[in-house]
């Protein structure tokens, strides 16, 4: 018996893998890329030999044991320690926001944990009921802060403004009443030493597993509809053609290679929250493992409504929407079509909540049915 996985991204290839080795079962994965590895696809710029993320920087964090065990199974993980800047006001400041942050952009002289709980008080918007992500982000930070650093970054991001998106995008705006100038705070940061693709390599790697690169789904089961299980990765909208479709934000990525420079930026990973310039950040890769070259590789994003999805657009219409798919979606697990992944589940997942959510799929649905 084959099992037929849909997508050689993070939810696809952890169920194969787990399938193989712990079932010893047959499994096919078409992906209609080119590569394996989904969004966390990355490889080596030819003119600098600076390893690049094709679909955007992936910083992988998580507190749970159980996945932090499962990834160190295939390959070698660095510790890191993400920051991220923030140019506002014709200088950088780091994000998430701590003391240096408020004090730069305030003009505050805060010094301590007390200091900041003092200064949110007098600053945080109160509401009787939050109803949308400009009252979250207001009522967390403040008006001042939510005008430099989210109000303009969100609409970039998602083109629409806080208020049109549901409280949820904006609810876990860390504050950290301190100078930490950390990204995450969980237990275990880090990246795979040698990339994310040899990381899907590792793997993938077992003789009861078969990827087929350049391969749609839907040309696919015309001449190949014989597969007992098969498990959908993709946008869920897709294998449906009932309902309006749903709506996802995309991302150009806008390459270039700086010749005879160390580094272009103080930092990986620089937004620009402001609506001076079109691209919401720039990354450079240079920095991720200390990579050495004589040249540098910057990478400007800037999101848009068309291309491949990437984000989910967390609105009343499409949350609304999704649940109708999600109904469609539960019916066809009787006939042994199951949807797992941020675009099958039309939610935004962390690498490492991908991951439990296929580890959870297959202890909790394939092992009772197989």
């Amino acid at each position: 018996m084959s099992i037929l996985i849909v997508g050689c991204g993070l939810s696809g290839v952890v169920i194969a893998e787990r399938l193989a080795n712990v079932l010893n079962k047959k499994v096919i994965i078409i992906e209609k890329r080119n590569h394996i590895g989904g969004n966390c696809y990355d490889y080596k710029e030819k003119e600098s030999n600076i390893l690049i993320n094709k679909y955007g920087a992936h910083l992988f964090h998580t507190n749970n044991e159980k996945v932090w065990n499962y990834i160190n199974k295939f390959d070698k993980w660095v510790r890191w320690e993400h920051k991220v800047l923030s140019y506002v006001d014709d200088k950088f400041v780091s994000i998430p926001v701590n003391i240096t942050t408020i004090n730069q952009l305030c003009e505050e002289n805060l010094e301590n944990e007390e200091d900041v709980k003092e200064w949110l008080t007098e600053n945080q918007v109160k509401y009787n009921e939050i109803n949308n992500s400009e009252e979250m982000a207001k009522s967390r930070i403040g008006e001042t802060l939510y005008n430099k650093l989210i109000k303009d970054y969100t609409y970039k991001q998602w083109n629409k403004y806080p208020s049109e998106l549901n409280k949820s995008v904006l609810e876990r705006i860390p504050i950290r009443p301190n100078f930490d100038t950390r990204y995450f705070n969980d237990k275990y940061q880090a990246l795979p030493q040698k990339g994310y693709t040899h990381f899907f390599e590792q793997i993938l790697d077992n003789k009861n597993i078969e990827v087929k690169l350049n391969c749609d789904y839907f040309d696919f089961i015309k001449e190949n509809n014989n597969y007992e299980y098969t498990i959908f990765t993709g946008p869920i909208d897709s294998y449906f053609n009932d309902y309006e479709k749903l709506e996802y934000r995309s991302i150009d990525f806008k390459i270039e290679v700086i010749k005879n420079m160390n580094y272009y930026q103080p930092n990986s990973v620089v937004n620009y929250p402001q609506n001076n310039v079109e691209f919401t950040r720039i990354v450079e890769y240079k920095h991720f493992l200390n990579q050495k070259s004589e040249n540098t590789v910057i990478v400007s994003e800037t999101t848009n409504n068309k291309g491949e999805p990437y984000y989910p657009v967390p609105n009343e219409r499409n949350l609304s929407l999704y649940e109708k798919y999600k109904k469609l979606a539960e019916a066809e697990e009787n006939k042994n079509v199951f949807f797992i992944g941020r675009l099958a589940n039309y939610k935004y997942f962390n690498m490492d909540q991908a991951i439990l959510n296929s580890l959870d799929f297959f202890e909790n649905t394939l092992l009772n049915k197989l």
